[in-house]
């Protein structure tokens, strides 16, 4: 086989697993479109559920869900752009940087029940902060957190070191540069972090089930008490087989929500962009 023959089949390849993954997130959204349709009404957005989710809505879901991933956002955020920002600019490659880089991919590996479990007993029991918002918010911030280290971490090295010394060249301290230089180019990549970090805090099920989730359809009055979400209402839905129905409208909800962040966030991003 001659070159010219590796490289078009190298590249048959490459749009083949393209189209093909494509095709798998558009027949999953699909299905959940077709299925959640006939679900979602004004109503079913904006009332409470009745008789454990056969009838009514899941509004106090969306806005718990909206609570518990907004919070883990804000925690997560800046420890994990801070800590990015210590292990570039403030420390030198060593053993230490290493052990911190395993642990936190480590971190990130860890299944998304043992972080329920970690919450459930130190946070809720250990701490003394119960089934409530805020040990649900947290716990998802511990989830997400090496996500947004990771990305901050690679987005933060992309910056070109010229640029740097530049600054340095033209007086600037060590924070202007940060603030300046470094944090403009890097936003990017660190705005794609935490859009991943918030759509896995609002997609997830077992670390609020275990920390924050009840089926009682009220609304939280502070981050002490305790909220129905999204995830926890779909599981219950499905593993009750309460109504199927129901539950792929909770489905589609909760995708439209993520991709509602996503562009939120995007926005924001672009913005950035442009004053820089």
């Amino acid at each position: 086989m001659d070159r010219h023959t590796k490289d078009k089949l190298m590249k048959g390849i490459l749009w083949a697993s393209a189209i093909l993954t494509i095709a798998v997130l558009l027949i999953i959204i699909g299905f959940i479109v077709v299925k959640g349709s006939p679900a979602i009404s004004w109503e079913f957005l904006t009332t409470k559920p009745l008789r454990s989710g056969r009838l009514g809505g899941i509004y106090p879901a969306i806005i718990g869900t909206i609570y518990l991933a907004g919070m883990a956002v804000i925690v997560a955020t800046p420890i994990g752009v801070g800590g990015a920002l210590f292990l570039t600019e403030f420390t030198r490659e060593g053993k230490i940087t290493k052990a911190i880089r395993f642990g936190a991919d480590t971190l990130n590996g860890i299944p998304s029940i043992i972080f329920g479990l970690f919450g459930f007993s130190f946070l809720v029991f250990y701490l003394g902060l119960g089934i409530s918002i805020l040990s649900g918010g947290l716990t998802l911030a511990f989830m997400i957190l090496p996500t947004i280290f990771r990305a901050s971490e690679e987005a933060i090295r992309a910056v070109p070191i010229w640029d740097k010394e530049g600054s340095y060249a033209l007086g600037a301290s060590k924070l202007q540069t940060i603030w300046k230089v470094v944090m403009p180019q890097s936003v990017s990549g660190i705005v794609t972090g935490i859009i991943l970090g918030l759509g896995r805090a609002a997609g997830e099920t077992a670390p609020i089930i275990f920390t924050a989730a009840i089926l009682n359809p009220v609304l939280p009055k502070s981050i002490m008490q305790p909220t129905m979400a999204l995830p926890a209402h779909l599981y219950t839905l499905t593993s009750e087989g309460i109504s199927m129905e129901n539950a792929f409208g909770t489905a589609l909800v909760l995708i439209v929500m993520v991709l509602i962040f996503n562009f939120a966030v995007s926005i924001i991003r672009k913005k950035k962009s442009i004053r820089r």
